[in-house]
Formats: C-alpha cells, structure tokens, sequence
C-alpha cells in the first residue's frame, strides 16, 4: 500500500517559517512529481507549488519569493519551505504525488497526503 506521510505543520507568527515534509512510503519504482496544496476554510484547494522528477518548479505567485520546494528522490520525500508567514497562508496543506508505479507494476494516477494544518496568526 503507498502512503504519503505529511508532518511539520503548526502554529507561527505573521512572518515566521515552517517545514513541511512528505515522505512516499511503499514498495515504490517512480513517481514523476510531486505537488503542495493548500485549502482555507471555505475556499477551493489551489496548488501552492509543484516539482518534477526533473526537478522543475512552479509556484504560485502568491508564494513566489517565499516558499521553496525541493525533493530528495533517493528518500522518496517532498519538503515545503514556508518563509515570511503571513495569516492569509493559514490552510491544511496536502501532499500530492502523480504518476506512482510500484515494484510489482501497479501504477496509481494520483495519490494525496492526509494534510497538516498551518496556522499563522499573531
């Protein structure tokens, strides 16, 4: 079974920093990107950023500037950088993983991370 295992969220200050990290668990050969996500209460999911396995980024232009993503392929992990927090960047923040095949052969399209809440609020 492939899991993505998020951590790192929690409460900041307007202007503090955050890590969010996402660990890909299971009998996995490839995935071909990874993604953030984010949803405030009441409003639709967005991406925050993406990464390829290739390692090209996107972000969001809200974002640019101040969040990072990076991966370590070899660890199967997926980290967010969250600088300079500010409390319109309060939302669960989910993981997402495309194209994964497994050892076996088996390939999933998609598979999401159970979210971590980051609160920014002073």
């Amino acid at each position: 079974q492939v899991q993505l295992v998020e951590s790192g969220g929690g409460l900041v200050q307007p202007g503090g920093s955050l890590r969010l990290s996402c660990v890909a668990s299971g009998s996995i050969s490839s995935i071909n990107g990874l993604g953030w996500y984010r949803q405030a209460p009441g409003k639709p999911r967005e991406q925050v950023a993406g990464i390829t396995d290739g390692g090209s980024t996107v972000y969001m232009d809200s974002v640019k500037g101040r969040f990072t993503i990076s991966l370590d392929n070899a660890k199967k992990t997926v980290y967010l950088q969250l600088n300079d927090l500010q409390p319109e960047d309060t939302a669960v923040y989910y993981c997402n993983a495309v194209r994964v095949v497994t050892m076996d052969g088996t390939s999933y399209p998609q598979i999401w991370g159970q979210g971590t809440l980051v609160t920014v609020s002073s």
